[in-house]
């Protein structure tokens, strides 16, 4: 018991719907790392990748889990709801995003040179893998703003689309990492200087709300947000006419996929990737502002 009269460990982290769900992810996580380490194993910067995620998130859900059962959340220097709610949303798609690419270059139709025990162990990866991208859903539907509660700014809507954004945005440079063709000509060049200011200002946004300190803010957050996210739609709409034109116009680049691309390294494909996720994020910014301002002119109405 604290000096308060309440207890030090907090059984709502543990006999709760959002307790079980984290638990799940803990569990889901640890098997997954066993199952890759003991007999699917990972490869080239896709398995790297997977493997990061997977061990990433466990990492991060473990402390969260072990600071909401010690009440220990209380003396972090951030708002932990914000951060809980983002993190969640976060590895939901880091989930879904590993859940797709292991498979795709790791699991074959037949079984590979290793032997069918690797394969067997590449589908139980994958499948597990799959699993735990519903825990990680569920913590985000639980935690997520209901009508009529106060929450805070990452558990709205608008909230989640900056995670999602962000993330998004950072597909698109994973994609021109593959691809330095963008170096060639002007426009391509004013697309990655877009792709990176609004993956920078969205990343200020989110991390300014995790930290609490946007009510120290010379200016209104929420107002300074709803304007750049008006921006960040200009700027994308004008990307995603921009992009194809300089990536697969004949005068400029490649109409259709080479047939001696290699998988997996072909440029023309991280072109593709570019130019359908930079339409992606423009109608999630676009989403986001519809929604800012329906809140806004509910928030008006009442008042």
């Amino acid at each position: 018991m604290d000096h308060q009269g309440g207890h030090y460990l907090n059984k709502a982290a543990v006999l709760s719907p959002l307790g079980a769900a984290r638990m799940c992810q803990l569990f889901m996580g640890c098997s997954i790392m066993a199952l890759v380490s003991h007999g699917a194993g990972f490869s080239d910067s896709y398995g790297v990748y997977c493997m990061f995620t997977w061990c990433f998130c466990f990492a991060v859900t473990l402390v969260v889990f072990a600071l909401d059962v010690t009440r220990l959340h209380s003396c972090m220097p951030i708002s932990w709801d914000n951060f809980t709610v983002a993190f969640a949303m976060l590895a939901t798609l880091m989930y879904v995003t590993a859940t797709v690419v292991y498979p795709v270059y790791f699991l074959e139709s037949e079984c590979p040179a290793e032997g069918c025990d690797v394969w067997g162990y590449r589908i139980a990866v994958t499948a597990c893998s799959g699993l735990c991208c519903f825990p990680y859903g569920a913590e985000v539907i639980l935690t997520r703003a209901k009508p009529g509660a106060v929450v805070g700014y990452m558990a709205t809507v608008s909230g989640l689309l900056k995670v999602v954004q962000g993330f998004v945005a950072c597909i698109i440079f994973g994609a021109l990492a593959n691809d330095e063709g963008y170096a060639e000509y002007v426009a391509t060049q004013y697309c990655v200087v877009v792709y990176s200011l609004c993956f920078t200002l969205t990343v200020a946004a989110v991390a300014l709300t995790v930290s609490g300190r946007t009510a120290a803010l010379p200016f209104p957050f929420d107002r300074v947000v709803v304007v750049y996210t008006f921006f960040a739609v200009i700027l994308y709409l004008s990307t995603a006419l921009v992009w194809p034109i300089f990536s697969f116009d004949e005068k400029y680049g490649a109409s259709a996929r080479p047939e001696d691309c290699p998988r997996g390294a072909c440029a023309w494909d991280s072109k593709l990737v570019v130019a359908v996720f930079t339409n992606v994020n423009m109608i999630l910014y676009f989403v986001d502002l519809v929604y800012s301002q329906r809140i806004r002119f509910v928030s008006q109405s009442v008042v």
